[in-house]
């Protein structure tokens, strides 16, 4: 008898978990596919974005999403790039003189090193008119983002940058 009150106890005092409506599955999805894009991994956006539409066909934030991804892969994946190499705090970064492609370069090394080679930024430099060749870049900075150099850098040598899939690309102003 012992036994069965005590049973009845634990049963009554363990309030069971509710399971998960269709809905709330969908919102989870949803969520999953908005954390994706800001990883800069729209295939996984694109998924969980669908995913939480085939359990919920009227999830307007969902359907919303899945087509903006469509439209703006290339740009989640960009932003990417920007984050991941942003992210990389350079610990001493010194150059006097340096010409634009060898102060992108040394900045290159510095975040392959700094980074124990987990980014490794591609850079390509347009300058079709030649405005880059008489630029010198001076700095010493230490314990500075990446990112913040390299603004240092089109400051100085009065170029602008844009992040590609696959590289950033430094422009002649």
């Amino acid at each position: 008898m012992k036994t069965l009150i005590v049973l009845t106890t634990l049963a009554i005092s363990v309030p069971l978990a509710p399971a998960q409506t269709a809905a709330q599955k969908a919102d989870d999805y949803y969520r999953k596919g908005v954390a994706a894009e800001k990883a800069g991994d729209p295939t996984t956006a694109s998924a969980a974005y669908h995913a939480a539409l085939q359990l919920v066909p009227g999830h307007v934030n969902a359907r919303y999403r899945a087509g903006q991804v469509k439209i703006e892969a290339g740009s989640i994946r960009s932003s990417a790039t920007e984050a991941k190499i942003g992210g990389v705090k350079i610990p001493v970064y010194r150059i006097e003189k340096a010409s634009v492609s060898e102060a992108i370069a040394a900045l290159g090394l510095a975040i392959e090193k700094a980074s124990n080679e987990e980014v490794t930024p591609n850079f390509i430099i347009q300058d079709p008119k030649g405005k880059l060749a008489d630029a010198e870049i001076s700095m010493q900075l230490k314990n500075v983002p990446a990112k913040a150099i390299l603004d240092y850098i089109h400051s100085q040598a009065n170029t602008q940058a844009r992040f590609d899939e696959h590289a950033v690309v430094i422009i002649a102003r």
